[in-house]
């Protein structure tokens, strides 16, 4: 994870710094006082239902063949609710049918938040720029990867009964 080595507001050397009960990167140059908080960035996942089954899709960013969730950032102002129905429609093409929450989750490689919906959706799929494939997969045969989006996947399904297994997650870089 990259760092801000120089203040943003003076140019001046940022230094390690105990500020909130972590190790921030901090400003020590008198009056300027700017602290780099390294907050989580929110993301929305959505575990698409689509003509009963899952629908799992692949970026064009990610080497080999891992499919998962649908995912997006939230933007500024918006709910997140909205943002993983936007997210389906914008990514596959798709009528969302609405969103049920399913819960939240911590992604530290990539230092996110994931807020993750069941978002049942209706239409043919149509990828757009930022996928390449997709697939269905009937809910007894999904397996769950140890991960972010993964456990989201993985809590849904255990919701409806099923018992996932856990796979091998590839690196993705």
């Amino acid at each position: 994870m990259s760092h801000y080595q120089y203040c943003p507001r003076c140019a001046q050397p940022l230094a390690d710094r105990e500020e909130g009960g972590f190790t921030r990167r901090a400003c020590h140059t008198p009056g300027c006082g700017f602290v780099f908080w390294d907050n989580p960035t929110p993301v929305v996942a959505a575990v698409v239902e689509h003509e009963g089954h899952i629908l799992l899709a692949r970026n064009a960013a990610w080497p080999g063949e891992f499919y998962a969730l649908i995912t997006g950032f939230l933007e500024k102002n918006e709910i997140p609710e909205e943002a993983v129905q936007r997210e389906v429609q914008e990514e596959l093409g798709l009528e969302p049918l609405g969103a049920s929450f399913i819960g939240h989750y911590g992604f530290s490689r990539m230092n996110q938040l994931i807020i993750a919906y069941h978002v049942p959706a209706r239409g043919t799929v149509q990828l757009n720029e930022e996928l390449v494939a997709w697939k269905h997969v009937p809910f007894d045969q999904a397996r769950y990867w140890e991960a972010g989006t993964g456990h989201a996947l993985r809590d849904w399904l255990r919701g409806k009964g099923f018992e996932p297994q856990p796979m091998e997650i590839p690196r993705l870089r």
